[in-house]
């Protein structure tokens, strides 16, 4: 048996797996995959189910994704209308000092929002202003119950909504004025006297410096966008092939993290279960017809290099249908394979590789390995960016390059233009159909980096020098960052990263800061 050159007990083994003693239940024992498969961690065993009515499922969901759900936002403005006193002071500092002021006021903030909801790349829905005089309690914004977010316009009066807001469970943003319109009174005092409470250190719950936003929309908009994001993430439901897995521990544990902070709904699929779907598709021919069609309009899109056999891609699509099916009957968006790099082999005659591609490019969420460390990173990086996840495996960090590779890669990374691809077998098995990506040099990316604990995940971005073709998993990226090479080791826990286009780092952070996961960000 070959092992690893520290003498560890542990093989190196042909796969992503790190377990020595696995089997092929996905990366853990068998008893513990008895133990976790079914319906007893974070979800339901989706068992019974029949091809003909998951193939209609199938046929009547081949268009993208479901969208996701708007965010609500409450805007109240907190003001005061002081009355004069002889020989003392009688007014706080700040400009809007009258009803008709505050009305005024109220027209500036709907017209700001109207600005951001035509600008907003993600769902959002902005209720109508409420203006309170007095600002002790929500009282007079009937409306607020619907939303997820209460924004805080605290031109003046006291700060008791914003306790109202958080005891009602929801987010909390404070904007305040100094040039873009009337100064209000909380950009003097908000620290003070409201978030530390008269003392030196923070005094409440629930919000913090991160939730002040001076007279930008820009910022404003940014931090709405994570709040999008995480109402998306909580509560997934997702389906998972073989039952729910973990890298380098035990499923039990990271599942029930994932449950417990997450809220993810787990629907499982077992695979005996996945095996007569199969079976039953690959004897339908119309399914068959079907997944060959789009495979050859596949193989025709611009950019689109066939290198293996043309049934694998054949095999693909019709898993993909499968696949499709499956989510649709659990009302999923998510799916997972738990040992796609063993089990699933042999059932559809090919790998899932180009089938996860497929789905992520559609707007679903398609992870292998079913490593449940790793997933709820790529769900809130869907969920904030509307762009596809790269899950891959991470290397060793040197000369300002780290390599990301894996056989999954979507082509749609910005969410809507192809990358060019080649079309070739699965790296270590050398069987079926995997894309090779050749994402874009010059491209910034986010990447995420997960814990196993679930309690601080470290995010660096960096750009893509390279799309080489070494011998390991297919597509692959040298991405350049420029935070210190030991730096950047020091901070790599847990395994798998997520990778995606853009710069979504503030976003990320914000979000984990309600979970509460920690963040490092290392720029």
């Amino acid at each position: 048996m070959t092992t690893n050159a520290g003498n560890s007990p542990r093989p190196i083994r042909p796969r992503c797996c790190p377990c020595g003693g696995c089997d092929d239940t996905g990366g853990m024992s068998r008893r513990d995959f008895l133990k976790v498969g079914g319906a007893a961690v974070g979800g339901l065993a989706l068992t019974g189910l029949a091809w003909s009515s998951l193939a209609a499922e199938a046929q009547s969901q081949l268009g993208p994704a479901p969208g996701r759900t708007a965010l609500v936002v409450k805007p109240v403005l907190s003001y005061e209308v002081p009355r004069r006193r002889p020989q003392t002071s009688w007014r706080s500092w700040g400009g809007i000092a009258t009803d008709q002021e505050a009305q005024q006021e109220v027209a500036r903030i709907q017209g700001e929002l109207d600005k951001l909801q035509a600008s907003a790349d993600f769902p959002v829905k902005f209720l109508r202003v409420s203006a309170i005089r007095g600002g002790n309690t929500l009282a007079g914004a009937d409306d607020v119950a619907s939303a997820d977010v209460v924004v805080v316009y605290a031109a003046g009066g006291g700060m008791g909504l914003i306790d109202a807001a958080l005891k009602a469970d929801k987010h909390v943003i404070v904007f305040m004025r100094h040039k873009s319109g009337p100064v209000y009174l909380w950009y003097e005092i908000i620290s003070p006297r409201y978030l530390h409470q008269h003392t030196d250190k923070l005094g409440v719950k629930g919000i913090d410096n991160h939730d002040m936003v001076v007279d930008s929309t820009d910022e404003l908009l940014w931090r709405l966008r994570a709040l999008c994001g995480l109402k998306n993430t909580l509560g997934t439901r997702i389906v998972a092939i073989g039952g729910p897995g973990a890298w380098a521990r035990p499923a039990n544990v990271v599942t029930g993290l994932v449950t417990k902070l997450w809220k993810m709904d787990i629907q499982t699929v077992p695979y005996p279960e996945l095996a007569k779907l199969i079976q039953a598709a690959m004897d339908d021919k119309a399914a068959v017809e079907l997944a060959k069609k789009r495979a050859d309009e596949y193989l025709k899109l611009p950019g689109t290099n066939l290198e293996t056999e043309k049934t694998f891609v054949e095999n693909a699509f019709l898993l993909e249908q499968v696949f499709r099916g499956l989510m649709a009957k659990a009302a999923a968006r998510a799916i997972t394979v738990n040992n796609c790099m063993g089990t699933i082999m042999p059932m559809a005659k090919t790998t899932a590789c180009l089938t996860l591609s497929l789905l992520n490019d559609a707007g679903f969420m398609a992870f292998c390995e079913s490593d449940f460390v790793v997933i709820p990173s790529g769900v809130l990086l869907v969920n904030i960016s509307n762009h596809p996840q790269f899950l891959n495996d991470p290397t060793y960090p040197h000369d300002g390059v780290i390599t990301l590779a894996h056989c999954t890669a979507p082509r749609k990374m910005n969410g809507k233009d192809l990358e060019a691809a080649r079309i070739l077998t699965h790296f270590e098995s050398d069987y079926g159909a995997a894309p090779k990506v050749e994402m874009k040099k010059g491209q910034k990316v986010t990447m995420v980096i997960p814990d196993f604990a679930s309690a601080r995940w470290v995010g660096v971005g960096g750009e893509i020098a390279d799309a080489p073709f070494l011998p390991i998993c297919r597509s692959q990226i040298d991405v350049a960052y420029k935070v210190p090479d030991i730096q950047l080791a020091q901070n790599m826990p847990g395994f798998h990263w997520q990778c995606i286009y853009g710069d979504y780092l503030r976003e990320v952070g914000y979000a984990l800061k309600k979970v509460p996961i920690g963040w490092d960000c290392l720029g």
